[in-house]
């Protein structure tokens, strides 16, 4: 027996705001991630492509300090090699 083929069209969801969202703030729950982060680290997200190459943290660190060993220093007076020691 075959389905019978529905002439209706099915629903499109709105791309538009509410004007009103209520939140039940007693169901949230502290980032469960936060302690995995260093005081003055910051999280920057990866393309997909790039994330395949750079599959760690410590590998991400060693290309950036390597490239930041290229640069010239910049011009505000403040050494480049500091900001590196920490």
């Amino acid at each position: 027996m075959k389905k019978a083929i529905s002439t209706k069209k099915p629903k499109r969801a709105t791309d538009e705001l509410r004007s009103e969202y209520r939140f039940d703030y007693r169901r949230a729950r502290a980032n469960r991630f936060a302690t995995r982060y260093k005081e003055g680290s910051r999280v920057v997200v990866l393309d997909p492509d790039i994330a395949q190459v750079f599959t760690t943290p410590a590998t991400v660190n060693a290309v950036l300090r390597a490239l930041l060993e290229t640069m010239p220093p910049r011009g505000n007076g403040s050494s480049r090699r500091r900001s590196l020691d920490r």
